[in-house]
């Protein structure tokens, strides 16, 4: 797309959408306050409050309150009774079909997650800077998203994980059979992938693994708290390393190999791993095939992913691969047949963000 630099109305256009752009960001910073401090969910439980109510449910501070809950009604996100009463007597609730987007955490439609993640990218920005300058990377536990990305994804996990597997009839009729399946989840995270695999087979066991021992720790109580124990066994290990603790019938990456400072190695451990007729199944960003400029909302919201976090973290080492968000499907098949896979299909599951495939030897 060509650009006169003279044109007025572009320019007014530009201004417009970065003034916007500053509003969207800053309440998104607001909905994370929210999250956070428990207010959305006290408004949800225990109905509408006055400014003082709400600061006594969340042992919060009536001052700061009241500012929070006049921006969330000039935003939309609250509704207030009579906006002419006094600030500490007016009372503001939560309007019952926001509940799924700001509460639940297991509706598809939850978001606030998605509010801490962007504040938590922010966080190392100096240390960012200096990547930029120096070619270095970032390291994963300076941006402290472990907790926010497992909160986002957990819905789809909890709802979708049997069905993406039973889209895939030979790999699901291994896990529902005897003997028992073994699956490593790996880049685990918070472990919510691996408690949705061991829910829908009953049947299989789950290795848990992710190379951040904090993210393993959050996994640990998640699975314990699910009763799951028995099943799912959390690990702390460098997928890339040459071997992984066991062999298996199933192999899952999800939303995690553009991150990876060196995705072949992880292949090829993933594939050195496999039980015979096994398989490996990744889920990745659901990118366009090609660049092409501008983008639309997809394009856009991983690129700003990687400009932020998911580059930096993949460009640790000297020798790290630096793939980025954006992850064509081109890039994907060049990984698998670098690891020594001899096929790479991509699956029939519909999926706003993310494509997925399968590996096979």
């Amino acid at each position: 797309m060509t650009i006169s630099a003279n044109s007025a109305e572009q320019t007014e256009a530009l201004v417009e959408r970065l003034f916007g752009a500053a509003i969207d960001t800053l309440e998104l910073a607001s909905v994370h306050i929210g999250g956070h401090l428990g207010f959305y969910r006290a408004l949800a439980d225990a109905g509408d409050a006055t400014p003082s109510e709400l600061a006594t449910r969340t042992g919060t501070v009536e001052r700061y309150v009241r500012e929070w809950l006049e921006q969330q009604a000039v935003a939309g996100f609250l509704t207030v009774d009579d906006s002419e009463a006094e600030p500490n007597e007016r009372r503001y609730a939560l309007p019952a079909a926001y509940r799924a987007v700001f509460v639940d955490e297991e509706d598809l439609n939850y978001l606030t997650p998605l509010a801490a993640l962007a504040i938590g990218v922010l966080k190392p920005m100096e240390a960012l800077l200096d990547a930029y300058r120096s070619g270095a990377g970032v390291p994963y536990e300076a941006y402290d998203v472990h907790e926010a990305i497992g909160a986002l994804n957990r819905p789809q996990f909890m709802h979708l994980v049997a069905d993406w597997l039973a889209a895939i009839p030979d790999v699901d009729a291994r896990l529902g059979d005897e003997p028992p399946a073994r699956v490593a989840d790996l880049a685990c995270g918070t472990g919510w992938s691996s408690i949705a695999i061991a829910r829908a087979y009953p049947n299989v066991r789950v290795d848990a693994i992710d190379v951040d021992a904090e993210s393993i720790k959050s996994a640990r109580r998640n699975v314990a708290a699910a009763g799951l124990d028995d099943r799912v066994q959390t690990i702390v290990h460098d997928v890339s390393d040459p071997e992984l603790p066991g062999r298996y019938d199933l192999v899952t990456i999800l939303e995690a190999l553009h991150d990876m400072n060196h995705p072949v190695e992880a292949l090829k451990a993933a594939r050195a791993s496999l039980a015979d007729g096994g398989s490996l199944v990744i889920a990745d960003e659901r990118v366009a095939e090609r660049f092409t400029a501008p983008g639309d909302e997809i394009e856009r919201l991983n690129y700003g992913a990687s400009v932020l976090h998911c580059l930096a973290v993949g460009l640790l080492d000297a020798d790290s691969a630096g793939t980025g968000t954006v992850m064509r499907p081109e890039t994907v098949r060049a990984y698998a047949s670098e690891a020594g896979f001899g096929r790479v299909d991509v699956l029939p599951i519909e999926h706003d963000f993310w494509r997925f495939y399968r590996l096979t030897s």
